[in-house]
């Protein structure tokens, strides 16, 4: 991918409703520096844009687990440290603690999950591709959440949803190319969903916040208290009559173009993403399977019926997040907790996704910033481990009924097939037609890239 210069005006990015502003910076990125400005400048920086090859998926629906879920204790079966529980383990003055959770083969793949995902395990293992290898650069939760979502610990970079929409664009013009709905506030904050230096166009569109009820949410700035309707259809029209006079004097002025297109995706957006979100518009079938109105399914299932719905509606990236998963104590009971709120609303959106045609070029991740040791902690918890933990994928582009790479017998570190983040980064990128050393951006004098300088795709799990 042709690369492009300059830095975003971060005035704009402050602002949801005049975010695309910024974006006449990086037209160039998608025109080709051959091109004219005056071409360059009636570019639309969200419009579709070919990938570098072709594409096993379109879209991506990220699950973000926020704490690190306990490989040993949900998809990473462990039994010799079962056996050898109440041992001494390598950390000091602490036993090993086996897993108090039964776990079963399930599906023709005969893939081990433990009791706390019956739905998932039941309805979809063969649709898995479980990844039980990953390993990341810090176990600290202020460092690996940004992480996760950046691909660098130190600075703050573009998130994986803002390269994914600046190397794709998005295919519905009247919503955003990127949403996270209920982010982390606090680890990492906007830098999750941010755009760094690339155009702030890119970033996402954050609505609620990590822990809170997402019944009632809305997107903000939509509407305004003070105008009716008409009346801020005229204010608009007014101040894109007053643009595009100043533009006709410039004659070129891609900040300009890029302010009339982001009032003029404001006011498509008033229609469209409240129809979106609208969930009663969904069958009370529908409703009832993702757990709507069922008491500890209700939340998340909410959030991810809101992911299937903006995926349906063109969306390119979706993120929704489930948090409380740092168990360093009550383990047995929180992770109980965590499945009876997650196993029925994931199961639900798999089966939907299916069901409606979308589950081929819709790729699902299903992870956390980290993992968790082998050891026991404060009486019945574990602490952080980023030298092996396991996520899965499912969907178009990955290889279902498959578990790839292993930890040693005690689930402490990844010793088979080894699976960095960078690599993970690079095979999502792959599966959605990236190359991810060609998807880069110049600033500050080099090219940058999700994966920085590392990364490799890890061909094996690809359907």
């Amino acid at each position: 991918m042709t690369t492009s210069h300059g830095q975003p005006n971060s005035l704009f990015s402050r602002r949801q409703a005049l975010k695309s502003a910024a974006c006449g910076f990086g037209y160039l990125a998608f025109a080709g520096l051959a091109n004219s400005q005056a071409s360059v400048a009636n570019q639309n920086p969200l419009a579709p844009k070919a990938p570098h090859f072709r594409p096993r998926a379109k879209r991506v629906i990220f699950l973000f687990m926020d704490g690190g879920p306990s490989q040993m204790d949900t998809f990473d079966y462990k039994p010799q440290l079962t056996k050898d529980d109440g041992k001494p383990g390598q950390r000091r003055n602490a036993n090993l603690f086996g897993s108090p959770f039964s776990f079963k083969r399930y599906g023709e793949s005969g893939l081990w999950v433990s009791e706390l995902f019956p739905n998932i395990a039941n309805r979809h293992i063969d649709d898995l591709c479980v990844i039980r290898s990953m390993h990341t650069d810090s176990g600290s939760h202020p460092q690996a959440v940004p992480f996760l979502h950046t691909g660098n610990l130190q600075f703050t970079r573009p998130s994986s949803g803002a390269w994914v929409l600046y190397g794709l664009g998005t295919e519905n013009q009247n919503l955003p190319g990127f949403i996270t709905i209920n982010p982390p506030k606090i680890l990492g904050g906007a830098q999750n969903y941010g755009s760094a230096f690339l155009p702030a166009c890119y970033q996402g569109t954050a609505m609620g916040r990590l822990g809170r009820s997402v019944k009632g949410l809305s997107m903000g700035n939509l509407s305004s208290d003070n105008l009716p309707r008409d009346l801020q259809l005229e204010q608009i029209r007014l101040v894109e009559k007053m643009n595009r006079g100043l533009l006709d004097q410039r004659q070129v002025d891609p900040q300009i173009e890029g302010a009339i297109s982001s009032l003029e995706l404001g006011s498509r957006m008033q229609d469209a993403v409240p129809e979106v979100m609208d969930l009663t518009r969904e069958s009370k079938e529908t409703l009832d399977l993702y757990g709507i109105d069922q008491g500890d399914p209700d939340e998340f299932g909410r959030q991810c019926l809101m992911a299937r719905r903006f995926a349906e509606a063109g969306v390119r990236y979706i993120e929704i997040a489930h948090t409380n998963w740092d168990q360093h104590r009550r383990l047995t009971g929180d992770l109980r907790l965590n499945g009876r709120q997650t196993d029925q609303p994931i199961a639900a959106l798999l089966t939907d996704l299916q069901q409606r045609g979308l589950w081929d070029d819709t790729l699902v991740i299903w992870t956390g910033e980290f993992g968790r040791l082998p050891e026991i902690e404060n009486g019945d918890g574990r602490s952080h481990n980023p030298a092996g933990y396991t996520m899965w994928m499912a969907g178009g582009g990955v290889k279902g009924g498959m578990a790839y790479g292993t930890t040693d017998e005690h689930g402490r570190t990844a010793v088979e097939n080894p699976v960095h983040l960078h690599d993970m980064h690079a095979t999502m990128l792959h599966i959605l037609g990236l190359d991810h050393e060609r998807l880069t951006f110049r600033y500050s004098g080099r090219d940058f890239r999700l994966t920085d300088v590392f990364g490799n795709v890890v061909t094996d799990v690809l359907a």
